[in-house]
């Protein structure tokens, strides 16, 4: 099933937003699936569990200098094979200790188009030898255990509960997809990004979908249940066919939210938008995650008009103390309440954040701290949680 057309993965790393909003424009217009990461943290996690082809590295980021980070990444058997192409502001004697570092290129940041992309291919071109043999034969290896995935269907849904918070009950359900039967994909990120590289994605997510509803059909009434749907699944040619596989269910229209998640970025705008519209006048609801986390979620929120946000885990994550996180959480709130959307704040994992996001009119919350994904759904036993926290 390996394809013959493989998308190279890109890692944008830097915390200048406007920067990587543009380099992402431009790169995924040139046929590259880019990722991004503004932390030192979230650059390391990404580079060790997902397949990634080169890495574009800002000088400076909020925990950590780019030369640190290059060093990390190649010090790690998870990331070392990975080309590093360090952006820089023209310093010479940075360039020299991004070369010291491990750094495949280093390239001025203001540099032309044309030149990033060739110092990109030369870099590759470079590498022609031992990185290219381990990449494809890291490539072949991930289509294969992709394949096997999907042919075995070794998927296990996982649940987790939504709670309204006024007055405290149950409003749904998330369904998150794991990989089991001892696969060396453990990470879910890792494959759905490579079931979206080897053009895999939608047998994948159909999968998914299907051990879920085998388990939700039976079990659920009133609850609304929630899919995670990227635009690469909505501009999918099957796309119109997905509503057969909630009517073989008997599952509802209107209890199924859509969670259009940053998996994949929007390829053709009119085809996405007039699907989404079809599928809304049949009843279904659409949600966009990680508001507040991303790079293009308020463009996403104007052009969708979701029926629900999810407030990115990372602004929730200490809001109770963080007076900008609260000043961002307020905006979205806001915005949702006068355009009637339910917002819902994501990752509450302790009670000081769960008290804050009541104190700041957020609609409804997921987390650790009130109920765990979990492969066995009990609807009892997350209507129970509702009496603790009433």
């Amino acid at each position: 099933m390996l394809n013959s057309v493989i998308r190279r993965q890109i890692l944008v790393v830097d915390s200048e937003v406007s920067f990587v909003r543009n380099v992402l424009s431009i790169l995924e217009g040139y046929g590259f699936d880019v990722l991004t990461a503004t932390s030192a943290q979230g650059a390391l996690q990404k580079a060790a569990s997902l397949d990634i082809d080169l890495i574009l590295l800002g000088e400076e980021l909020p925990d950590s200098s780019g030369i640190e980070i290059c060093k990390r990444l190649k010090s790690s058997d998870k990331s070392e094979h990975i080309p590093i192409i360090i952006l820089i502001h023209g310093k010479s004697e940075y360039r020299i200790k991004g070369y010291h570092a491990g750094a495949d290129d280093c390239i001025n940041k203001d540099s032309e188009l044309d030149e990033l992309l060739a110092r990109m291919e030369a870099v590759w071109r470079r590498g022609n030898g031992e990185f290219r043999k381990m990449s494809e034969d890291r490539q072949k290896k991930v289509a294969q255990e992709l394949s096997r995935i999907i042919e075995e269907e070794l998927i296990e849904p996982h649940f987790q509960a939504i709670y309204f918070l006024k007055p405290f009950r149950l409003f749904g359900l998330e369904v998150l997809s794991r990989p089991k039967g001892g696969t060396f994909i453990s990470n879910a990120d890792e494959l759905f990004r490579s079931a979206i590289k080897y053009e895999m994605y939608y047998p994948l997510e159909m999968l998914c979908w299907k051990k879920a509803l085998e388990v939700v059909s039976s079990r659920t009434k009133n609850e609304h249940i929630f899919f995670n749907c990227s635009p690469y699944l909505v501009e999918n040619e099957k796309f119109p066919l997905i509503k057969t596989v909630f009517e073989s269910n008997r599952i509802p229209f209107n209890k199924v939210i859509l969670e259009i998640t940053e998996r994949s970025a929007i390829s053709e705008y009119d085809l996405f938008f007039s699907r989404l519209n079809q599928f809304r006048d049949c009843g279904f609801s659409f949600a966009i995650d990680d508001v507040g986390g991303g790079y293009a979620t308020l463009e996403s929120i104007v052009a969708t008009k979701p029926e629900i946000v999810k407030i990115d885990r990372h602004i929730i994550h200490g809001v109770h103390n963080d007076t900008v996180k609260r000043s961002i959480v307020k905006f979205i709130v806001a915005f949702c309440k006068d355009n009637q959307i339910i917002s819902i704040a994501e990752g509450v994992e302790d009670k000081d954040d769960l008290q804050a996001v009541m104190d700041l009119g957020i609609d409804a919350v997921q987390g650790y701290y009130l109920f765990r994904p979990t492969p066995s759904l009990n609807i009892r036993e997350m209507k129970d949680i509702c009496v603790a926290f009433s």
